[in-house]
């Protein structure tokens, strides 16, 4: 038997963060601790905003399973209780803490990966004036791949883009329309993307509208992140998308992670890691999942005033998740 403490947080942002159709300014997040009374396994989870799965309704979900949680679940007996979703993302983290714990061995070595790396990841620049991103540009002097929010205002995001390659002409620029453009937009938007030598184009269309890009053929590789959500979703990922954006919390954790990895490279497409704003409880997970994808996204607590201690560390444009962070062995009750 296990015991299962929820708890919440509202992370708080250095600066407003926008994107197509939000403005951010805090982060509310789950925090699950599982404990057998000797060892501890933890995770966090922010959900997805855009699909409901807010902190009342993780923990209702949470609640719920209480007393199928605390029986002590295997992680694939876990996707059976919770749906994808930020719920079953904070427990199936936990879960794989706690059994690193008890096995004396840490994460990545339970999930059969070789020793891990330092992952070159993007830093995200979110929607502002061209010049105030030019300046954010500039700002990340030490990144080496940088993410760009648009809005759907094409002629501005036009604008956005060339203002920071001007200012970074060394950087990987990819641009992430967060659902903000229609199919009839994307020539116009591609061309001008390729001039700037843009190599990511994420989720230009809305969710939903995913056959527009059916058969689309497009110089840039076109990601999808909105649109694919869980394991479910990945083989409509095909003669769409050339690359999936796997994030937890859309998918349900580490587990299903791996598993979609897995299953879009068997249908010849790439992959990327992402995140949603969190502290680096939630980053180190992830960072683990990065160890087998082509593109990381994984910058979640640069927008924090403050993240946990000890924390994922940025380097030289890299980030590097130590065994302290998160899936260390062992974790044991004080």
């Amino acid at each position: 038997m296990l015991s299962l403490d929820v708890r919440t947080e509202t992370l708080r942002l250095a600066a407003p963060f926008r994107i197509s159709g939000y403005v951010f300014e805090t982060s509310d997040v789950v925090v699950v601790t599982l404990s057998d009374g000797r060892h501890v396994g933890r995770g966090e989870a922010s959900g997805v905003y855009y699909t409901g799965d807010d902190v009342p309704a993780m923990v209702a979900a949470l609640e719920a399973a209480r007393p199928a949680i605390e029986a002590g679940p295997g992680r694939q007996e876990l996707r059976g209780l919770l749906p994808p979703g930020g719920a079953r993302n904070a427990v199936d983290c936990a879960l794989w803490e706690l059994e690193a714990a008890r096995a004396g061995v840490p994460v990545w070595q339970l999930a059969g990966l070789q020793p891990p790396r330092p992952l070159r990841t993007t830093f995200t620049l979110g929607a502002a004036s061209p010049a105030e991103m030019a300046a954010g540009a500039r700002r990340y002097a030490e990144a080496r791949s940088i993410k760009i929010k648009l809005t759907g205002e094409l002629d501005l995001d036009i604008e956005r883009v060339r203002a920071i390659r001007a200012a970074r002409p060394d950087a990987c620029l990819g641009v992430d329309g967060n659902q903000g453009f229609a199919i009839g937009q994307l020539d116009a938007l591609v061309a001008a993307m390729q001039e700037a030598g843009v190599s990511l184009i994420e989720q230009p269309i809305a969710r939903g509208r995913e056959a527009d890009l059916q058969g689309y053929r497009s110089p840039i590789p076109i990601a999808g992140d909105e649109s694919i959500l869980s394991l479910a979703d990945v083989p409509g990922a095909a003669g769409r998308f050339d690359v999936i954006n796997i994030k937890l919390d859309k998918c349900g954790g580490l587990t299903e992670g791996l598993m979609m990895a897995e299953e879009a490279r068997r249908l010849g497409l790439g992959v990327m890691v992402g995140n949603m704003v969190g502290t680096s409880m939630a980053m180190a997970p992830a960072f683990v999942l990065g160890q087998v994808c082509d593109l990381v996204d994984l910058d979640g607590p640069t927008f924090l005033t403050r993240d946990r201690t000890p924390g994922v560390d940025y380097r030289d444009g890299d980030i590097w998740a130590g065994p302290d962070v998160w899936g260390s062995a062992p974790a044991t009750v004080a």
